[in-house]
Parts: C-alpha cells; sequence; structure tokens
C-alpha cells in the first residue's frame, strides 16, 4: 500500500493518509514516554508523510492531548481526530495502577450528556492549544448507549451543520453497537479496534457491510491486538492482558509462515485491513521516532500473494476475506 496516500472519508470532505498515527502510546501507556521523545515522535511522523493523528482526553488523563497540541500547532496540512465520552476531573487522592504511567492529577469520567459534549469538545481545544478539530468520535459509549444516542451524537451533528468539525464518528472495541450508530445516518466514518485484524475478523458480521453500503468510511485500530501480532514471540498480551495459549500459537503460527516469504508479522497485520474496500484508513499507535520509521517501513512493504495463500491453506486465515491480493477474492 501507498502509507501517505490521501483518501476521503465518505462524501465528508475530510481527507487522511491510509497510516494514520494513534497517539495513545505518547499519553504514557504502560511505560513513561517524555514530552520531548513525543512531539520527536510525531514530528517525525509529519516528515515521513503521516498527515492523520488520532488522540483523545482518556490518553494519559490529557497528556496525549496537550503533546499533539504542542507539535501540530506548528502545522496545517493535516486531519486531526479525538473523542468526546468522557471528562477530566481533579483526582482525589493518589493515582491508582493503571495503564498510564504518567499520572497528571486528572481522572476520566464518563459523560455522554449535551452539556457534558459541548464542554468536553472546548476542554479538548484548550488542551491542544488549537482552533479546529477535524473529526470528533463518540468513545466507548458500550454501557451508555441512550445517552450517547441523544445527548452527544445531536450535538456532535450540529457542531458539524455548524462548520466547527467537519466529520462525526464512533470509536468501540466492538462492532454490534457501532453499527447500530451508523444505521442512524448521523456519521461519516467510525473507529473499530481490534475487532478487524489477522486474529479476530468478528467487523464483517455486521459493520463493515453496512458502512460499506451507507458510504461510511471505517478507521481500523488495535491492528496489532495490543501486541501479540507485534512480536508475538516477546509480547504476548492480547487485548490489554496476557494472551490465552491458544492465541498465543495462533499468532506464533502466522509469524511462521510470514517468515517463509521475507515478511514480518506487523507487516502482514498493518495491510490486511485495507484490503476491505470499506476501509480508510489504518491507525497504529507509535510512542517514538524509531517506531514510527518502522510503521512507515511495514506499511510499505510489498507482500507476494503467496503469503495470503498460505494462511488460508493453514486455516489461519478464512479464504473468502478480502486480502491485498486478487488470488483469494
Amino acid at each position: 500500500m501507498d502509507p501517505f496516500e490521501n483518501v476521503e472519508f465518505g462524501a465528508s470532505g475530510v481527507t487522511v493518509t491510509r497510516l494514520g498515527m494513534g497517539l495513545a502510546p505518547i499519553g504514557g501507556l504502560f511505560t513513561p514516554v517524555g514530552d520531548e521523545a513525543a512531539v520527536e515522535a510525531i514530528d517525525t511522523a509529519w516528515r515521513l508523510g503521516v498527515r492523520f493523528f488520532d488522540t483523545a482526553p482518556l490518553y494519559g488523563a490529557g497528556l496525549s492531548e496537550r503533546r499533539a497540541g504542542a507539535a501540530l500547532r506548528k502545522r496545517s496540512d493535516f486531519t486531526l481526530s479525538t473523542k468526546v465520552g468522557r471528562r477530566l476531573v481533579p483526582r482525589a487522592g493518589p493515582p491508582e495502577p493503571d495503564i498510564w504511567a504518567e499520572p497528571t492529577g486528572c481522572t476520566p469520567v464518563f459523560d455522554f450528556t449535551a452539556e457534558g459534549t459541548r464542554s468536553a469538545y472546548e476542554e479538548s481545544l484548550n488542551r491542544l492549544g488549537l482552533d479546529r478539530i477535524d473529526v470528533l468520535h463518540l468513545h466507548d459509549p458500550d454501557s451508555h448507549f441512550d445517552e450517547a444516542l441523544a445527548g452527544a451524537l445531536p450535538v456532535l451533528a450540529g457542531l458539524r451543520k455548524d462548520g466547527v468539525i467537519r466529520a462525526v464518528s464512533a470509536g468501540m472495541n466492538q462492532s454490534r453497537m457501532l453499527t447500530e450508530f451508523v444505521r442512524t445516518g448521523l456519521l461519516d466514518c467510525v473507529l473499530l479496534a481490534g475487532r478487524y485484524s489477522l486474529l479476530d475478523q468478528s467487523g464483517l458480521a455486521d459493520l463493515l457491510p453496512e458502512c460499506e453500503r451507507r458510504g461510511v468510511s471505517v478507521i481500523v485500530g488495535g491492528v496489532f491486538n495490543s501486541g501479540v501480532l507485534a512480536d508475538p514471540w516477546n509480547t504476548k498480551i492480547y487485548e490489554y492482558r496476557q494472551a490465552a495459549p491458544e492465541i498465543a500459537a495462533r499468532a506464533q503460527a502466522m509469524a511462521r509462515l510470514c517468515e517463509r516469504h521475507g515478511v514480518p508479522l506487523r507487516a502482514a497485520a498493518m495491510q490486511f485491513p485495507l484490503a476491505h474496500p470499506a476501509v480508510t484508513s489504518v491507525l497504529v499507535g507509535m510512542r517514538s521516532a524509531e517506531e514510527v520509521a518502522d510503521a512507515a517501513a511495514m506499511a510499505r512493504l510489498p507482500i507476494p500473494d503467496g503469503l495470503w495463500r498460505d494462511l488460508a491453506n493453514a486455516w489461519l486465515l478464512a479464504d473468502d476475506i478480502p486480502v491485498p491480493s486478487s488470488e483469494l477474492r
């Protein structure tokens, strides 16, 4: 694929590069990053051609947004997405152990009300230090569907109508509820995390066909399923927890087949989702200049058709799933 090709979200007029930079890691996901390294990572992505950046208040309780703004304020030609549904409030007491390694003194709380959504948008602008946000996602409304549908979604549609934002989206780790949001007719795109990867194609059951029918663009995140598809020998993490033995074994079997074709597993994992016609962009989390350079190289790497055929022959990938090849279609 050409990771720096510009493509449009539906008919929104918003364009993104095929490869987007997920900014959760620069919020100190699992390990500290620091301001300087975070800005350097974004600067490197920019120099290499990435023009799509995705952040959220949740990521590092505001750290990711502040660091993204520090790097992007000196740029103009980019597409930025962030999320609503969580607001940051002062933390009472010492921080509890979680996946964010750089405490900020704030803690996220769910809020999908109309008033909370408007406030969250303004607060994100302030943290970013920018005068625009291109795409707003409803963020993880799993247990808040009715509130998000009645409160947050109409606010996002109103912001788009007023020209304040350019596209409305929802981002989740499940496809069923995302499909329900798509059926409202109010979304330009969706962010599907972890449900359309080499290990999990459950998004094919409902969301991807519905998006294709409606012209709603799909952004695929979580292509490494938290790490096991990046390095299944040393990073046996699947969906933010220790991978079950059968999951790790499946990823390792894929990696061995990839090695026979001279292809790192992470390259196949990154390029696989873009074969589906509904998928516009792939978001890859990157925390350093080195990870950015590697992601760009993996996205560009030619993958022989025989790899996809071998994955299907080994029952590691169904033979009717779209792949970056014409041979199995």
